[in-house]
């Protein structure tokens, strides 16, 4: 099993997606990092309506944002971390709440809650979003006539090999996994993972060795470990492991929310609205399995995303409901969060993301 180990000490901003429904259209804010005190700084925002999700191409270059109007893109300032906009580009359908580039930052991909489409859109080298390039509408009906009755799709991403897109569809209980034409952008269904009945498959994340998924699913409060390897020209997902995202005591009309990776791959986070709680697990590298450190409260409404900072020795939370950040000191190996200093206040926080600076 791999140890956690503490090594990230530069200089880092964080980029924090919000709902700008409350007046304030400034719907991305950005802090700089204290790291050695495990808090934020009010630094800069960003004016933009109703960031659901931001995403970093893996250049580590460019920002990219969901918005009322579609989708923007902003050049990173690698010296401050400050953003400046290149452009907006609209995916012709519903406004999307995820996005994230392939691994060669050719492509953008955005989920369609709404309208249950997946859209495509063409990268410019300049870091400029441009035409679609391939979209996607999920079909079927799913099994609880308030909510799934229609294709919702939360996330996608690709896998680490880029050859493939996975499509997380919480309305139909299914990830669909499509071929990726990482030339043209083009894909076509290739496989269908299909997930427990009334599950609500929300995340995926990959291992950075492209190895193993880790699936969270809303309703159920779960995470589904999967292998991943590409035979005979067809991608192949063998589920490992189901563990939940809750204690064994817990608040009833609990929501599973976030999944990320620690800096050093070793840890993965998620948390728990209703119960608004974080859960934090140890990754097995060999094996893909999760071994359980802890799972405490958040002192928030809520957290519909949290995170580690880039040392692992903080963790913050995103409190949706009470529209609060609070912050904990994280010992893995002692398995304890200490929460650490009052909560900060931010109107409808939706996802966070740690960026190093240059020296």
């Amino acid at each position: 099993m791999a140890k956690t180990t503490q090594k990230k000490s530069g200089k880092y901003v964080a980029y924090v997606s919000t709902y700008t429904m409350s007046g304030d259209n400034h719907g991305i804010k950005i802090y700089d990092v204290d790291m050695e005190n495990g808090r934020l700084i009010e630094k800069n925002q960003v004016q933009i309506t109703n960031s659901s999700y931001v995403t970093i191409s893996h250049n580590m270059k460019y920002l990219y944002s969901i918005t009322d109007m579609g989708v923007e893109s902003y050049r990173i300032d690698q010296k401050t971390g400050e953003l400046t906009t290149i452009n907006q580009a609209p995916i012709n359908g519903m406004r999307g709440c995820y996005l994230s580039t392939d691994y060669n930052d050719q492509f953008l991909v955005v989920a369609g809650y709404h309208d249950g489409k997946m859209t495509v859109l063409k990268l410019n080298e300049d870091g400029s979003i441009g035409e679609i390039v391939d979209e996607v509408f999920h079909h079927g009906l799913g099994n609880i006539a308030e909510r799934n009755f229609r294709p919702h799709i939360s996330c996608v991403k690709p896998t680490r090999d880029n050859k493939y897109l996975l499509a997380a569809d919480q309305g139909t209980d299914h990830v669909n996994v499509y071929s990726f034409n990482n030339v043209t952008g083009k894909v076509k269904l290739a496989d269908i993972i299909h997930c427990d009945i009334e599950s609500e498959p929300h995340h995926l994340k990959f291992t950075k060795d492209g190895k193993f998924l880790y699936i969270v699913h809303q309703q159920k409060t779960i995470i589904d470990v999967y292998s991943y390897k590409e035979k005979n020209g067809s991608p192949e997902f063998e589920k490992i492991e189901t563990v939940s995202t809750l204690n064994e005591y817990h608040a009833g009309g609990s929501a599973a929310c976030a999944l990320n990776f620690s800096s050093d791959d070793n840890l993965l986070i998620s948390s728990n609205a209703g119960d608004n709680s974080v859960v934090v697990f140890r990754v097995d590298h060999k094996t893909g399995k999760l071994d359980r450190i802890m799972c405490l409260p958040v002192s928030g409404d809520y957290p519909k995303d949290a995170n580690f900072f880039p040392d692992m020795k903080s963790i913050v939370s995103l409190n949706h409901e009470s529209n609060t950040m609070t912050f904990f000191r994280f010992d893995a190996e002692k398995r304890t969060l200490i929460m650490n200093g009052k909560e900060m206040k931010i109107d409808k926080p939706n996802c966070i993301i740690f960026h190093e600076l240059q020296a």
